[in-house]
């Protein structure tokens, strides 16, 4: 569990100096090359054997399905095969170095792999759900081998004055990691078959009633 640590050890640092400083970075050829085309291989077959639903907004009870506001499908990691084990152990080394150098407090971290459709979008929002501040780090990955810009699908990050700050192509093996409650985002329509995995670092927001996060 320690090694993702060690390897990753400048890229981690180049995450908490970027974030210290913007609250937003973009990094490229982030992981393994193996790990990126093990994960996209296994969105691939996901998506193949239907095991992906439409994703809604909010959660738990208050879920709802908006077509209008976005159109992927989703499906929640576990660490049920090696990529996806290798994915969440390596994000455990990324929380435990971010609470060291920033300082904030991590309790755990959720993630699911998301595939666009043709046409397929998410409309602007932030990933803080209301009544809540629980989701403190936001991140994505993408997982596509040769995406041309002509493919859009980029994710445009806002400032709160809604000034676009960034547009990101989702290249492969590129990784993002943003302020959850401080960027507003979107996802432009993509015109190919666009994977990544979306996914954040919480704080503990269960209690003696309530367990979080819900599902």
């Amino acid at each position: 569990m320690n090694a993702p640590v060690l390897n990753h050890f400048l890229i981690f640092s180049r995450i908490a100096e970027r974030l210290r400083s913007h609250g937003y970075c973009v990094i490229d050829q982030a992981f393994d090359p193996a790990l990126t085309n093990s994960l996209q291989q296994y969105a691939a077959e996901l998506q193949a054997e239907g095991d992906m639903q439409r994703a809604g907004i909010g959660r738990g009870d208050d879920q709802i399905l908006k077509s209008d506001v976005r159109k992927d499908r989703i499906h929640w990691l576990t660490a049920g095969t090696p990529a996806a084990a290798q994915w969440l152990a390596t994000m455990e080394s990324m929380r435990l170095f971010l609470n060291q150098e920033l300082l904030l407090g991590l309790f755990s971290y959720e993630s699911h792999i998301a595939h666009y459709a043709p046409g397929d979008f998410y409309r602007k929002h932030l990933d803080a759900f209301q009544g809540e501040s629980n989701r403190v780090l936001s991140t994505v990955y993408y997982l596509n081998a040769d995406w041309q810009p002509e493919n859009g699908g980029e994710l445009v990050i806002y400032d709160t004055d809604d000034r676009e700050l960034e547009r990101v192509s989702p290249a492969f093996n590129r990784l993002v990691i943003f302020l959850s409650e401080e960027f507003p985002h979107e996802v432009k329509p993509a015109l190919a078959d666009r994977y990544s995995i979306a996914g954040w670092f919480r704080l503990n927001g269960s209690s003696r009633d309530r367990v979080d996060p819900p599902r």
